[in-house]
């Protein structure tokens, strides 16, 4: 079969495309680049602040303690030395869960106990180093307190005062008789004129 000059003239020119387009199509592909993928880093992972508890009263190393979430006041009292010889262990709730900041309290036999809350309580920073809760805020009754007879349960619920303050009153009382005038509460260690302002309107002193 005899091909025509113009078919064969075609014939090249059809060649000619496909093999140009056929390396434009590879030339595009191999230009097209895959797009980047970002992968956010995850946050880091939040430290927990240590609890922080108040040991005091009748234990034989009071103070501060670290403490982890889920312990006890045993773990608490175990952790400041244990309880003394003078301590009333049935006073005191050793099953209660130690929240950050809380104060516990171990009371001497025939001392008025600090009763700790079952359930735990938001506590009140006063600016000073005492925690005092808000039931503490104020004196439970309208009456004044009498600072010479008046026992740590009720000086412990003035305004600033915790159980070491109040005990630190009945001491001072003790050693140098009772207070002539409201303004000699100020003698004792702990209680400077802030404080007294705070509860001056609630305290007087009486002939025990």
């Amino acid at each position: 079969m005899k091909i025509g000059a113009n078919q064969l003239v075609q014939g090249l020119i059809l060649l000619f495309l496909g093999v140009g387009l056929g390396a434009g199509g590879l030339g595009l592909l191999r230009g097209v680049q895959p797009a980047p993928i970002y992968i956010e880093p995850a946050p880091p992972t939040a430290t927990p602040l240590p609890w922080q508890v108040h040991v005091t009263g009748e234990v034989n190393n009071p103070g501060v303690y670290v403490v982890e979430p889920g312990m006890i006041v045993a773990d608490a009292i175990e952790l400041a030395g244990g309880m003394t010889t003078q301590a009333d262990v049935n006073r005191v709730n050793l099953a209660l869960r130690l929240r950050d900041g809380l104060q516990v309290f171990v009371p001497m036999v025939g001392e008025e106990a600090v009763v700790l809350p079952t359930e735990p309580a938001p506590v009140m920073d006063n600016g000073n180093d005492e925690v005092e809760s808000p039931a503490a805020a104020s004196p439970a009754s309208g009456e004044k307190i009498n600072l010479n007879t008046a026992s740590l349960e009720e000086l412990d619920s003035l305004p600033g005062v915790g159980p070491s303050t109040a005990q630190s009153i009945i001491d001072y009382r003790t050693q140098n008789g009772p207070f002539a005038r409201i303004e000699d509460v100020m003698s004792v260690p702990g209680i400077g004129e802030g404080k007294f302002n705070d509860m001056k309107e609630l305290i007087t002193v009486e002939e025990p």
